[in-house]
């Protein structure tokens, strides 16, 4: 399988806050990541200056990355919007790379506040695929994805089981599963049938 769209060689990372320095070129070389998703927004305000200068490394070493958001609660527009402002400067909403992440883990954000955030950063970002993480029990127990999660949506599910696309959950869109990984660097993959032009924008 070939490495642009195949499940077998797509492997990912993503990067929280104050992660340790990455050596894209290296990984790009060894292809032993495919795309990235890095932690550089929160909340309506803050952002992470070190993790946008990686994002820009790792798109410089051919690397699919993209950014994330760690979603607060309330304030769903403003939180868009501030990515928007952050990620556009990046070139994070360029095609090829990962499609923006809403990171929706914090207590308080619900299916109303992913709905209306997915809604406002595609009309500000002028794009339509975006990926939404959560814990596998947050899926389980919190979110109706079914009321928000159209075609261009894709989910995201950590559960660390070390078997990759073993989620752990079900849901037609769930096309990511964290399985394995730290408090700051997580390893992920394909739930099959999706491929690595479902995650990209």
């Amino acid at each position: 399988m070939t490495r642009n769209g195949a499940r077998g060689e797509v492997t990912g990372i993503s990067l929280a806050p104050h992660s340790p320095p990455t050596d894209w070129q290296a990984l790009a070389a060894r292809r032993a990541v495919t795309f990235a998703s890095i932690d550089i927004t929160e909340n309506s305000n803050w952002a992470d200056r070190d993790a946008a200068a990686s994002l820009t490394a790792a798109l410089n070493a051919g690397i699919h990355a993209g950014l994330r958001h760690r979603a607060r609660p309330g304030g769903p527009q403003d939180q868009a919007r501030h990515v928007v402002r952050v990620g556009k400067p990046l070139g994070a909403f360029t095609p090829g790379t990962l499609a923006p992440t809403l990171d929706a883990r914090a207590e308080g954000v619900d299916d109303r506040f992913v709905r209306t955030w997915i809604r406002t950063l595609r009309q500000e970002a002028v794009l339509r695929r975006v990926l939404v993480y959560a814990d596998v029990e947050h899926w389980l127990h919190r979110f109706r994805p079914e009321r928000w999660a159209d075609d261009g949506v894709v989910l995201w599910s950590a559960w660390h089981n070390g078997i990759p696309g073993r989620a752990g959950w079900f849901h037609p869109r769930l096309g990511l599963h964290e399985h394995s990984g730290d408090s700051r660097v997580g390893r992920h993959g394909l739930v099959y049938p999706f491929t690595l032009a479902d995650l990209l924008v």
